[in-house]
């Protein structure tokens, strides 16, 4: 029964001196019958599981389903408003980028104060010490401050920390996501690894492939409830099943993001390309165009913004990428707030669901990044001009070509 409730635009309470204490009891009293039911959410709301040692439990759900709130609290980040969670074993934890790290310090200082915190002796410590470093792959700034570090930096050492200095439960969020590829993939087949060795994972991602390859069974959190539990299988496919497909929609109440926060997405449309009204889904095979709408908080003339839409199947698998300066598209005299558009020339996916990531930079530094922040169908339409289309499962892209029997002329090729 593991719940936790938070106060939704209420100021930490601060009363340092006599007048400030009168002045709250104040605005208490006068604000008291403007309070809504809504100043408060259920971030966890009766959660009960129970996970075996050397289970790899993949957890999944939409963006502020609960599902970081509930690692922070098996993490004792955070307390839990009523219920409790009984943990039997020395935890782990990679849940955003820094925690657990004091940025004053070294790399090689950050190592040992992590394994500190999880109860590991200097000798054990010092046994993984070259593991964990050339796991990371920062030998050369080992010794620099980790404020100094970028993003995928601090990710790479946290990660390697967590993992190596031998937890029994090992909680990994979709931080991982922050890393390049390469890494990424480094970093689950040292989960499956760690999995294989009888140690327990339980594992926060957006990517079903990811999930569904390294997991043995699943939790599907919705509004901070359990709405389904049991093989990844099943599990996923409830989840996928019941993702919405709107036209238009807001993706700016989207609570979990990456970035600096000095632009936001705030929609997303898709418009007929000929007539420009916005459409449910877009046909396979006939032009479209992508809508986003987006705000800034600060001037953006003179800077240079980046805006990018992902495309992935219903388990994660990435499609293909729509990216403003891949076709050379500067933007660099944008208003604070507008829309910008993207034509997609003979939509390449065959009909069914597929999902979205969005995506923007200011000056090279991410901005705004909304993960699997919606979904799409795709209707059947006659790409070919043949009236045919692939059977299901023969690829995921529709792609423009052509056969013939004669050596094509060089002028033709």
């Amino acid at each position: 029964n593991l719940s936790k409730l938070y106060h939704i635009g209420r100021a930490r309470q601060r009363h340092d001196t006599l007048r400030d204490a009168l002045s709250a009891a104040f605005r208490r009293s006068t604000s008291r019958a403007a309070r809504r039911e809504d100043e408060t959410l259920w971030a966890l709301r009766d959660v009960s599981f129970e996970v075996q040692r050397g289970e790899v439990v993949g957890i999944i759900g939409r963006n502020g389903a609960g599902k970081s709130t509930l690692l922070k609290i098996l993490s004792r980040i955070t307390e839990p408003t009523s219920g409790r969670a009984e943990i039997h074993g020395r935890v782990g934890s990679l849940l955003e980028v820094g925690t657990g790290f004091h940025p004053e310090l070294t790399g090689r200082e950050n190592v040992y104060l992590n394994g500190a915190i999880l109860g590991m002796h200097r000798t054990e410590i010092d046994r993984k010490f070259d593991e964990i470093v050339a796991f990371a792959e920062i030998e050369k700034f080992l010794d620099t401050p980790v404020k100094h570090y970028s993003s995928g930096m601090y990710v790479r050492l946290a990660f390697a920390v967590a993992a190596h200095l031998d937890p029994e439960i090992l909680l990994v969020d979709e931080v991982l996501a922050v890393g390049d590829a390469a890494f990424q993939r480094k970093c689950l087949g040292k989960m499956d690894s760690v999995g294989k060795e009888g140690r327990t994972v339980l594992f926060v991602s957006h990517n079903m492939a990811a999930v569904t390859n390294l997991c043995d069974w699943g939790l599907l959190l919705d509004a901070g409830a359990i709405a389904d539990s049991g093989s990844i299988q099943q599990v996923t496919k409830t989840y996928v099943s019941h993702l919405d497909s709107p036209s238009k929609q807001s993706v700016k109440t989207i609570t979990e993001r990456e970035g600096d926060g000095s632009l936001r997405l705030v929609h997303f449309g898709i418009l007929n390309a000929t007539t420009g009204d916005n459409i449910n889904a877009p046909v396979c095979g006939s032009d479209t165009v992508l809508e986003i709408g987006y705000e800034a908080i600060e001037e953006l003339r003179g800077k240079s913004v980046v805006f990018s839409v992902g495309f992935y199947d219903l388990i994660g698998r990435p499609l293909f990428l729509c990216r403003s300066d891949l076709e050379g598209t500067e933007y660099t005299d944008l208003q604070s707030r507008g829309t910008v558009y993207c034509r997609i020339r003979r939509w390449p996916l065959p009909p069914g669901r597929f999902r979205m990531n969005l995506h923007c930079e200011v000056n090279g530094i991410v901005a705004d990044w909304v993960r699997d922040a919606l979904t799409i169908d795709v209707a059947e339409g006659d790409f070919y001009g043949s009236g045919r289309l692939p059977s299901t499962g023969r690829g995921d892209l529709l792609i423009d070509h052509h056969w013939f029997v004669h050596r094509p002329h060089p002028a033709e090729r």
